[in-house]
């Protein structure tokens, strides 16, 4: 056993020490970021001090010390190890050579906290900005002066033709095989040219869609009474994942809003009954972790009271389709949500939870206290009870439960984020599972014969079949059978024939039932998965490869506009849905807050051959939230609606607005063939039967 020395030999050996000097306890310190010293010093003897630094993508050594990396000021780990996000790591005072290793998956600020009595380090993504402003990477570029510019239209149009900049309303007439105009100063140096006589409108297909993506939640919140279903909470914190009030009736209020942007169909958040409580957010539970983006399903027959009810849906539904918007409903086949303490009170589950007598009346109202954090709701959670069995059932789900199938280690039979894994390649009839078999007011009925995947794929075309929904974004798609793809898709577009029959003076068309899927990390490649169910699936490759550098300059695009055209327009059974931000990956305008860049991503962007998503608030510079440690959290920020009455946000959103009417009024810009006419000025003509456009970037101003 170590014998503790007593304080007044601890005095001696400090006071004989000649180190025990006033200017000792004030010495200084720096944060380093693979060998460099960064920020201002930091003082050991303020207790507790934070830092913010921006990072770059990718792996980073990080320590901290004084100049000398002395021994006594040389804080790190005692050998090299990871850093996690959101947890304080000890550290050794003497640690000479080592690094902790920190991962960075999304560019931007980050904040470190150090801790010089414990020690200890501990760093998470930045919930403020800091005084240093990142800058994208220079990306050459051909410049324009302010003034005319002049582009051969020689074998485009002939000489007499009237043509007209659909950005800045200016018209002129080619002569002599050329057109000369100035661009709009707020344009950025392009002309949208379009004969003023138009064609003759084509009608809607989905390989122009321009879709517009929202989590519905954090969107507009016209009902606040329905705020807080099942008894949910606000955690009088940050709010990172507590619900926040978005819903169908204030979608419908934002119609006209999204009209306006040149959009054609709207894809939404699951809407389905989520679990009713909370999970704890982050390793280590800085946060309740509510379900409010949709994707953690109770009940797939009911709407989730949050969202609204049955009438403000077919609302939804029905005012989106007068403006010729249609409806993709996000749905999950792969899993369903959580166990939470709300779900074993709301459902009669209390077998399953113990210590209950210390929970509040209503258990949706627990609040971490005496040391613990959010993720101690477990404690009142039975996880070795055979009454699991009363849950989703051993026939509906794997799970690390008591007498459950166990998950499996490829992607079909794993887990996704440990949520409970339907069997859906099982060929078993099943009952009802016993959650919904018990629950009084689910609309799931018994099947006979069914499957698990039976009855997956029969509530989720239910809400084809009862309100038009048109087509469907499929979640984590290579997690199941493609088998199981394709049936669903066959019964979508069943159920839409059937509701188009039932309702003809709503429809907008006869087109058949349409379904994109997300296959994690997939590009521009035609394979399988279009041969099961799917018409088109999302781009990863765009966001991650080729926005920043277009948006810096549209020119450098031509490679991706002449081989997206070729390679997706030339297949009439071949598209894809590119986007440059996403509630899962990054926010374009997160990285640099960079209104000009916002613009520029938009002239790019928005002339993309193929399918396009905009995810809400590209469109309006809205930034990051808080994000308690757990990256994605902040994407997912409430839409900056108070930022767009007027300035610079607003004028942001004209533009936007500009270029998306632009290719919705051409089906040649998503739809058709690309041929460049020049380099300088950057000039292209897209054609697609009758409809024909010149795009012209004059390059960007000094």
């Amino acid at each position: 056993m170590r014998r503790t020395p007593s304080v007044s030999s601890l005095w001696l050996a400090l006071l004989a020490c000649p180190l025990f000097l006033p200017q000792a306890m004030a010495a200084e310190v720096r944060l380093y970021v693979d060998d460099q010293p960064v920020g201002a010093p930091l003082t050991l003897d303020k207790g507790a001090v934070q830092l913010t630094h921006p990072l770059t993508k990718g792996s980073h050594q990080i320590r901290i010390s004084d100049a000398g990396n002395s021994c006594g000021t040389s804080f790190g780990p005692s050998e090299a190890k990871p850093l996690p996000f959101g947890t304080a790591q000890p550290m050794d005072k003497c640690s000479k050579g080592q690094h902790f290793n920190l991962r960075v998956m999304l560019a931007g600020d980050y904040e470190f906290t150090f801790n010089p009595d414990t020690p200890s380090l501990k760093v998470l993504r930045a919930t403020k900005k800091s005084e240093f402003k990142r800058q994208p990477p220079a990306e050459p570029c051909i410049s324009w002066d302010g003034g005319p510019v002049t582009v051969s239209l020689k074998g485009v149009w002939p000489d007499g033709t009237r043509l007209r900049d659909a950005y800045s309303g200016q018209e002129t007439v080619v002569k002599g095989g050329k057109l000369t105009l100035t661009p709009s100063k707020e344009s950025g140096g392009l002309l949208l040219l379009e004969p003023v006589k138009a064609a003759t409108a084509a009608p809607f297909s989905w390989d122009q869609a321009s879709v517009y993506f929202l989590l519905t939640d954090r969107f507009n919140n016209g009902d606040p009474a329905n705020d807080h279903s099942f008894g949910r909470q606000k955690d009088g914190q940050d709010e990172v994942a507590t619900w926040h009030g978005g819903d169908f009736k204030g979608l419908t209020a934002k119609l006209d809003y999204i009209k306006q942007l040149g959009i054609n169909a709207i894809w939404i958040t699951p809407m389905v009954e989520q679990v009713h409580g909370f999970i704890g957010g982050g390793e280590q539970g800085n946060f309740p972790f509510y379900a409010y983006h949709g994707y953690w399903a109770l009940d797939f027959t009911k709407i989730d009271p949050n969202y609204g009810d049955e009438e403000s849906l077919k609302t939804l539904v029905d005012e989106a389709h007068k403006r010729g918007m249609r409806i993709i409903l996000d749905v999950v086949m792969n899993h369903a949500g959580y166990a939470t303490l709300a779900d074993l009170q709301d459902l009669g589950l209390t077998d399953l939870a113990q210590n209950t007598a210390k929970l509040p009346t209503s258990w949706n109202q627990w609040r971490p206290s005496g040391g613990l954090n959010w993720h101690g709701y477990n404690q009142f959670i039975d996880y070795q009870s055979p009454a699991w069995s009363k849950w989703w059932g051993t026939d509906w789900v794997r799970a690390g439960l008591p007498g459950y199938p166990q998950p499996g280690t490829d992607d079909v039979t794993g887990s996704v984020a440990g949520l409970p894994d339907f069997l859906t390649e099982s060929t078993k009839p099943v009952g009802l599972p016993p959650l919904l078999a018990a629950k009084q007011d689910t609309r799931a009925k018994a099947l006979p014969n069914a499957t698990v995947s039976d009855y997956l794929i029969a509530w989720h075309t239910d809400w084809v079949r009862r309100f038009g929904i048109d087509g469907f974004r499929a979640d984590t798609v290579k997690h199941l059978e493609p088998a199981v793809w394709a049936r669903l898709k066959q019964a979508g577009t069943a159920a839409l024939k059937e509701w188009k029959a039932a309702n003809p003076t709503k429809k907008l068309d006869d087109l058949p039932f349409y379904m994109v899927g997300e296959v994690w990390d997939h590009g521009v490649a035609k394979d399988f998965w279009y041969q099961n169910g799917f018409d088109s699936l999302i781009n990863f490759d765009y966001q991650r490869e080729f926005a920043l550098p277009q948006a810096q300059c549209l020119a450098s695009a031509e490679p991706t506009y002449a081989g997206y055209a070729s390679r997706i327009n030339q297949d009439p059974e071949f598209n894809v849905l590119s986007y440059i931000s996403s509630h899962d990956t990054k926010l374009f305008f997160g990285d640099y807050q960079d209104v000009p860049l916002q613009r520029r991503v938009a002239s790019s962007f928005m002339l993309l051959p193929g399918g396009i998503q905009i995810y809400y608030g590209d469109e309006s510079g809205r930034g990051l939230a808080k994000d308690g440690g757990v990256f994605d959290q902040g994407l997912r920020s409430d839409m900056n609606w108070q930022e767009l009455a007027s300035g610079e946000k607003a004028e942001l959103v004209k533009h936007w607005q500009r270029l998306g009417q632009f290719r919705a009024a051409h089906p040649a810009v998503a739809a058709g063939s690309h041929q460049k006419l020049a380099d300088s000025p950057y000039a292209f003509v897209r054609e697609k039967g009758d409809d024909k456009v010149v795009v012209v970037f004059a390059g960007r101003q000094p």
